[in-house]
């Protein structure tokens, strides 16, 4: 089945009958945030193209992915943005790609099956951003503060002529790059550090702690294309970009792979800048967000999740001619 644009999905006519009505609040007032009324909670894995999009935060013009997302979901549920409450895991910047984000929102009613709401979003969606996976959410469950850790990864053509085919999602180093200072440089990122020199200023009212745990930095070499795989606690206002722009100038070999741990130490953004600018966003994706197990368990009564719908040919019975 195909949904056109403007397609309206028919929540369930009774949903009393499968009751797993669940608040945030405790979560919410825990991080100093309104907390949210009580509804039925669900949650979105998400992929996007984000070369046409201004970053995943609300904003009408330019459009972002969030603001794309609600207005799908406002067609599809019939709500109004604020009743969906939609919330993001992770807020990738512009010309950020995803595989595995994750976001949660309110429906003060149920829903006998994902699948429909499923097929009605991805096709009311743009072909650049899809919904991989919609299934039911705990009341523990924040796809913000839930997560445990984030990966990102970052890709690099390293050749003096670009492919083409990649030239939406790696960034073109024409700089032979020596992948063994990189990978060097790198282990100075893992562990418990304050990232303050390689954090931009950000226009968010919270001021967030500069203190992240990078759990693994590796560096992956796949013919002409390396692959920066990080995976950390939290990351900063631009921190991975930072983080590689460095690692690009060590490559390069124009400084020492000692200077990350140099840089770190000083907790000022300005001595970053002496070496390195932000790497380009169009290398980066956001590829996936783990959580406690505990908050990823259905609730009681709840619909199946749904991963999409196959569609099948049936086959037509073929005439026997004597």
């Amino acid at each position: 089945m195909s949904y056109a644009v403007g397609a309206i999905v028919v929540p369930s006519s009774s949903p009393t009958s499968l009751p797993f009505l669940n608040s945030t609040a405790s979560v919410e007032l825990e991080h100093g945030l309104k907390p949210i009324q009580d509804g039925y909670k669900w949650r979105l894995v998400l992929a996007y193209e984000g070369t046409q999009y201004a970053g995943w935060q609300y904003q009408q013009s330019p459009p972002t992915v969030q603001c794309t997302l609600e207005k799908a979901l406002t067609q599809a549920t019939k709500l109004q943005r604020k009743d969906l409450s939609l919330v993001g895991a992770s807020r990738t910047d512009a010309g950020v790609h995803a595989w595995g984000q994750v976001a949660h929102f309110f429906t003060p009613f149920n829903y006998d099956n994902l699948e429909d709401i499923h097929a009605a979003l991805n096709g009311l969606l743009p072909s650049d951003i899809r919904v991989r996976e919609i299934s039911p959410a705990s009341a523990e469950f924040h796809a913000r503060f839930s997560a445990k850790s984030k990966i990102y990864h970052y890709k690099i053509y390293n050749d003096s002529i670009m492919d083409p085919f990649q030239r939406r999602f790696a960034y073109h180093s024409v700089y032979k790059l020596n992948s063994a200072v990189m990978k060097e440089a790198a282990k100075h990122f893992v562990g418990k550090h304050d990232f303050s020199a390689f954090a931009n200023s950000s226009h968010n009212d919270r001021v967030p702690d500069p203190v992240k745990h990078i759990f693994r930095f590796d560096l992956k070499e796949m013919g002409a294309l390396l692959q920066l795989e990080v995976e950390g606690s939290g990351f900063l206002y631009r921190q991975v970009r930072n983080m590689v722009a460095l690692l690009l100038q060590i490559g390069r070999e124009a400084i020492p792979p000692d200077i990350v741990a140099h840089i770190l130490a000083s907790r000022d953004r300005k001595e970053l800048a002496k070496y390195s600018l932000s790497a380009p966003p169009h290398g980066l994706c956001l590829v996936s967000i783990n959580y406690n197990e505990s908050h990823l368990l259905p609730p009681p009564g709840c619909p199946a999740n749904s991963f999409g719908r196959h569609h099948t040919i049936r086959k037509c019975k073929v005439p026997i001619f004597l």
